[in-house]
């Protein structure tokens, strides 16, 4: 069965100041390649830098890769820019959550019209049918009636990122991008939206693409993994084998870097010397 997701030698180049020119190529993302299934979910691994972000950025239509081909339900994407057309129709197969909703919803929306808005761009639903939609999208989200007309700053953390969630569903896609969709929240509230995406996986039969530094994280909602390390990826495989038998050094490295169960700070000397 064809892959839903597809990239293929994907690379992306920028030109920052330097060298003799004046400008030199700094490579984010080198000759990535990767297929994801309908209904399955993949994890991109690694420290700040590693081309991650730019990958989920890349595939989700935000920049254009310096070359490579990304695929979705076997069709090539066209070169960026898009027409307007094109750029809806692109928005209907895949979506982006990202990392801090505070500043991806707009503040001076409320939520009821922050989802009216996309469901009016991509559907044209009569105002009834458009305000059921609402409520379904809530619900599904685990938030009600009673968000429909707060905003942002009036919301919690947890409450704020169901909510650029159900934003990112109101325009039906296929393929959800997570960009460190829970790094920002507390750990009890990490819990909860890590299991609000596993049942609206199961639902809805989403595929995720997880990117992620917390290895913790990518064990409980991905079923494959790529770690990257410097644009490249060093390690892939499925989630628990990488997890647990590394082949990689790097990996290895990002394993040894979780603190485990009774690890605690080194402490310092605190003899005047020392201060």
């Amino acid at each position: 069965m064809p892959a839903l997701l597809e990239v293929e030698n994907l690379r992306k180049v920028y030109q920052v100041p330097g060298g003799k020119r004046g400008t030199a190529d700094l490579v984010a993302v080198d000759r990535l390649s990767f297929q994801v299934q309908a209904g399955a979910s993949l994890a991109i691994v690694g420290e700040s830098g590693s081309g991650k972000t730019t990958t989920a950025r890349l595939i989700a239509g935000l920049e254009s890769p310096t070359s490579g081909v990304i695929c979705v339900d076997g069709e090539a994407r066209k070169p960026l820019p898009w027409a307007r057309r094109e750029r809806a129709r692109y928005a209907r197969q895949v979506q982006m959550v990202y990392q801090d909703p505070f500043t991806s919803l707009d503040r001076s929306q409320t939520i009821q019209a922050c989802l009216d808005e996309v469901l009016r761009c991509h559907f044209g639903h009569d105002r009834d049918g458009r305000s059921s939609r609402i409520s379904e999208l809530l619900s599904q989200c685990g938030l009600d009636d009673r968000h429909r007309h707060r905003r942002p700053r009036s919301l919690s953390g947890g409450e704020r990122q169901r909510a650029a969630i159900a934003r990112a569903l109101a325009a039906g896609p296929r393929v959800l991008i997570l960009d460190e969709a829970v790094s920002a929240l507390d750990v009890s509230i990490q819990a909860q939206i890590l299991n609000l995406l596993a049942d609206l996986r199961s639902a809805l039969g989403l595929t995720y693409v997880f990117i992620s530094h917390d290895l913790g994280v990518v064990r409980q909602v991905s079923d494959e993994c790529i770690v990257m390390h410097r644009g490249a990826a060093v390690e892939s495989g499925a989630t628990e084998n990488i997890l647990s038998a590394p082949k990689a050094d790097y990996t290895r490295q990002l394993l040894d870097a979780i603190p485990r169960p009774g690890w605690a700070p080194e402490r310092r000397d605190a003899s005047p010397a020392s201060l």
